[in-house]
């Protein structure tokens, strides 16, 4: 399902509005910080330029001419008979205050009365000037403050008077509106330039980002259309992204466990429903018989002693047969339910020579050859590993010929395993039948005959008991040439 590039959900909506976020965030930070370093430079520039003209004034223009208030005898207001005419240029520029200020902190507004009116500090702050002369002639130094009509002015001080002596303050300030004018207008371009930098930021973006997506969509219509059916199918791993590379081998990771659980699953049913029709034919075949027999006796065989015995004999045989596959199935279940055995210290010669007129009774006219290694010990159950040994030797009997049959029983070791081998020179078996020669009901012959006795359960056995003992088994087997079932053991 591909979701909508606008949609709030998607990933794509989402990045897109948080990265706008982060660079508008950022935009508004620089723009604040231009404004109020810009905002500074001016003032100062500003400032360092009143200052620059008050320097080049003449001094006797501040003392006993027009502005005879100054250090003068003169009384404010009431200037002498010899004033001298100001700087027109200075004085009377559009957008400028000028005042002086005498040594006892008197205040005089030299502004044209068509111009600005000069703001006035309290006295006690003029003598603080007077006396740290440095606070106000520092380069750039600037107060701003408000004038009787409200207008806000940027105002500078210059002492007059030789170092250490001063006679007095000259107060000039100008009007801040065209300073913050040029800032607005300033600020206003920036924001304009901003809006259009985001806008293009935006048409090139959304391609971008369309593109870098691109491999997450394609991801996400290969997984919607996954199903039961096409679990072998796997991602791309290499897409040029670390991210979405990680993703699809976790992904393809998965797909590998659950195509594994599948199969598992399914050979696990396979099993079961071939376990269920052999374990339904091994107990119908019997009780067929015995139906048989029973039908013959109810026919009136029971009235002849020989017709008589015989159907009992059979019977129970048949039932034997029964009873042994009833009891091999049990002990299976209880192997699945994975119990711990009670593990001894086990010597295994000894156990396998007390095993050995057991053997030879099995084996008949069989040769039987036995060869031990001695002092191997292993953690073992003794009646577990006795049933074993007895269900591969019975095995080997049953594959050999009565009277030429040559069974081997040999005990040694290799590396860090006791190993236990039982090999025959019967008919072998087929290399096709190895796979499968250890599961429930399996057996190699070609016709389900019982000329052999098995059920198909023995080896099964085996194989549980063995795997219980941290163990495995094997066999290598040849047509012709007998076969060899080898049990690996770890010793202590």
């Amino acid at each position: 399902m591909r979701l909508p590039l606008l949609s709030p959900r998607s990933l794509r909506f989402q990045l897109l509005q948080r990265s706008l976020l982060v660079v508008a965030v950022l935009l508004l930070m620089i723009g604040f910080l231009q404004y109020v370093l810009m905002k500074n430079f001016q003032y100062k520039n500003k400032a360092e330029a009143l200052e620059a003209q008050l320097i080049s004034l003449p001094h006797d223009w501040f003392n006993g001419g027009r502005f005879g208030g100054v250090g003068g005898n003169t009384p404010s207001g009431a200037p002498p008979d010899n004033r001298q005419p100001l700087p027109s240029p200075f004085y009377y520029q559009p957008g400028l205050s000028l005042a002086s200020i005498d040594l006892d902190g008197s205040f005089t507004d030299l502004s044209n009365n068509e111009g600005l009116s000069a703001p006035q500090l309290s006295k006690e702050q003029y003598k603080e000037l007077l006396q740290e002369p440095s606070r106000s002639t520092t380069h750039g130094n600037y107060r701003i403050l408000t004038d009787s009509s409200g207008t806000k002015q940027l105002v500078v001080f210059h002492v007059t008077g030789p170092p250490g002596y001063p006679d007095g303050i000259i107060q000039a300030g100008t009007d801040i509106a065209a300073l913050q004018q040029v800032l607005l207008t300033q600020l206003a371009i920036f924001i304009g330039l901003s809006i259009a930098a985001l806008a293009a930021g935006i048409s090139f973006y959304i391609p971008l980002l369309r593109r870098t997506l691109k491999p997450l969509s394609n991801m996400v219509q290969t997984v919607s259309q996954t199903d039961a059916a096409n679990l072998n199918e796997r991602l791309p791993l290499y897409h040029g992204q670390q991210e979405i590379d990680q993703l699809a081998a976790a992904y393809n990771g998965m797909m590998e466990r659950l195509d594994d659980s599948f199969e598992t699953e399914r050979q696990t049913t396979e099993r079961m429903r071939r376990f269920i029709a052999d374990a339904s034919h091994e107990l119908r075949t019997p009780l067929t018989s015995i139906q048989g027999f029973i039908e013959v006796l109810l026919r009136g065989a029971a009235v002849n002693p020989e017709q008589l015995r015989s159907a009992l004999t059979s019977m129970q045989m048949e039932s034997k047969r029964i009873n042994k596959l009833v009891e091999d199935l049990l002990l299976l279940a209880k192997l699945d339910q994975a119990p711990a055995p009670l593990k001894v210290e086990l010597t295994l010669e000894l156990l396998l020579q007390e095993m050995e007129p057991q053997l030879r009774l099995l084996a008949g006219n069989r040769i039987v050859n036995l060869a031990f290694e001695q002092d191997i010990q292993v953690s073992a159950h003794p009646d577990q590993i006795k049933q074993v040994v007895l269900n591969l030797f019975l095995n080997a009997v049953q594959h050999t010929d009565s009277t030429t049959g040559n069974v081997s029983l040999k005990l040694s070791t290799e590396g860090e395993e006791a190993i236990i081998e039982v090999a025959d020179n019967g008919s072998g078996i087929g290399e096709e039948h190895l796979p499968q020669l250890f599961e429930r009901f399996y057996r190699s012959e070609s016709s389900r005959t019982r000329k052999s006795g098995g059920a198909g359960l023995g080896l099964a056995i085996s194989k549980s008991i063995i795997e219980m003992h941290q163990g495995t088994i094997e066999v290598d087997s040849f047509i012709g040439s007998g076969s060899t079932f080898r049990i690996k053991l770890p010793l202590l």
